[in-house]
């Protein structure tokens, strides 16, 4: 889907008006569910870094590359995300101490992204590609680092807390850097435009990011960062229903893969 909202909107403009569209529909639920913000300390310091590396400096790198590699190529190269979860939850999280189950769960995860997108490895043959495809890591590295903040001192924070406001610093942040490096470059606001700009700031953000800062709350890190092989295999499905893709064998072989890895990380001693 940002593959097809850049179609009609420059990379900045896209990151800018998703999160500000997500941040709206989540604050305007934050008195209907009768949530109160602490505006302590941590809770300030954590919409910092959520805004400025899982939603700011994460998605303006994802928007920006995915003008210059394919969207499969992304998909494998967001999925490292839990890998470097694993790595840092290892060493700063006591109680997430990264034992062979849970590494090898891990690397079959991303092992079955990997074969569901094997086409697009075939692009990393260009040096242009390599160069972004590095840059393009930054951004899984960045939400891992993020992820470790929120797991280790936001006990007891509401999940809208953790996305609302740092989803709004984004598209006010992300929306002025738009003004000086986008002013002239033209914008499309069509039907396809706009339904994926609707989309990703629905489904992709707003729902998917309390969901997933909710599920933190309660499971380890490494547990909740696997959404990331997960992510791949439903774009894969909604192409397949909304726009005919076929489903190859590999696709199959690769989500059996990620399926394998998930069941081994959960998996109870």
């Amino acid at each position: 889907m940002i593959r097809v909202g850049l179609e009609g909107l420059p990379p900045l403009t896209g990151v800018s008006l998703r999160f500000l569209v997500a941040g709206a529909l989540l604050l305007a639920l934050v008195p209907v569910l009768g949530v109160r913000f602490e505006w302590s300390r941590r809770e300030i310091a954590l919409w910092l870094v959520n805004g400025g590396l899982t939603f700011s400096a994460s998605y303006s790198i994802v928007y920006w590359a995915e003008q210059h590699i394919p969207s499969g190529l992304a998909a494998i190269l967001f999925a490292t995300n839990p890998l470097f979860v694993a790595a840092l939850a290892h060493k700063a999280l006591p109680s997430e101490r990264l034992d062979a189950r849970a590494a090898v769960g891990v690397l079959l995860g991303f092992a079955g992204v990997a074969v569901v997108f094997s086409d697009d490895l075939r692009a990393l043959g260009g040096a242009e590609v390599r160069s972004v495809a590095l840059v393009f890591l930054l951004s899984p590295i960045v939400c891992a680092f993020a992820t470790i903040a929120v797991k280790r001192w936001g006990a007891g924070l509401h999940p809208l807390s953790l996305t609302a406001v740092p989803m709004l610093m984004t598209g006010v942040l992300v929306g002025a850097m738009a003004l000086v490096f986008e002013r002239r470059v033209g914008m499309v606001f069509d039907a396809r435009s706009v339904g994926a700009l609707l989309y990703l700031a629905v489904l992709g953000s707003a729902a998917t990011f309390t969901v997933y800062y909710w599920m933190l709350a309660h499971a380890p890190a490494t547990r909740v960062a696997l959404i990331a092989f997960t992510i791949p295999i439903v774009a894969v499905a909604v192409g397949w229903l909304a726009f005919g893709e076929p489903v190859r064998p590999r696709v199959l072989a690769g989500g059996a893969l990620v399926l394998l890895g998930v069941a081994v990380v959960n998996r109870r001693r």
